[in-house]
């Protein structure tokens, strides 16, 4: 059971990972797929494939009753690859399409999260890596040398090209 526990908190903390499929999960327990699938289905009642798409469907109700992001955005952010099936499986859930239901439950409580900030918050952008320009020095060195990454020197009449 400790095991099953282990693989079901891999599920609730990457949930929204396209990439967490049944032999990942089934590694985290330590188990071969078909026996993690049934021993899952035992201990939970649903397989681990339903119980993901629960956790992404409820993760997705609460952005469209919390965020300002499009339905498409959404459906990427919790981890499904395609609009189709998320819809489907969403209606199937909760009675309602994603768009029903965010009509029916918006303005329930606080205002809508700017969708820059709730992608920020769910690690929607892309993040960058800063790479040092070739050439460029700091502002303030080590005295040896007096010019800054604008080529201005502290030295009357010198001047970089």
């Amino acid at each position: 059971m400790r095991q099953l526990r282990l693989a079901k908190d891999a599920m609730d903390r990457d949930w929204a990972d396209p990439e967490l499929d049944l032999d990942v999960v089934a590694a985290h327990a330590g188990y071969s797929r078909y026996h993690f699938l049934r021993a899952f289905k035992e201990a939970y009642g649903e397989t681990p494939g339903q119980y993901l798409t629960h956790r992404r469907i409820e993760r997705a109700e609460e952005m469209l009753r919390s965020a300002d992001l499009s339905v498409t955005e959404i459906c990427n952010l919790v981890g499904f690859s395609s609009l189709g099936p998320f819809s489907s499986r969403f209606k199937a859930r909760t009675g309602l399409t994603p768009s029903e239901y965010r009509t029916k439950h918006v303005g329930r409580g606080a205002a809508l999260i700017p969708g820059c900030y709730a992608m920020l918050w769910a690690g929607g952008f892309p993040t960058a890596t800063l790479k040092k320009r070739p050439g460029v020095r700091a502002a303030y060195g080590d005295g040896k040398d007096t010019t800054d990454i604008t080529g201005i020197t502290d030295e009357p009449g010198r001047a970089e090209p």
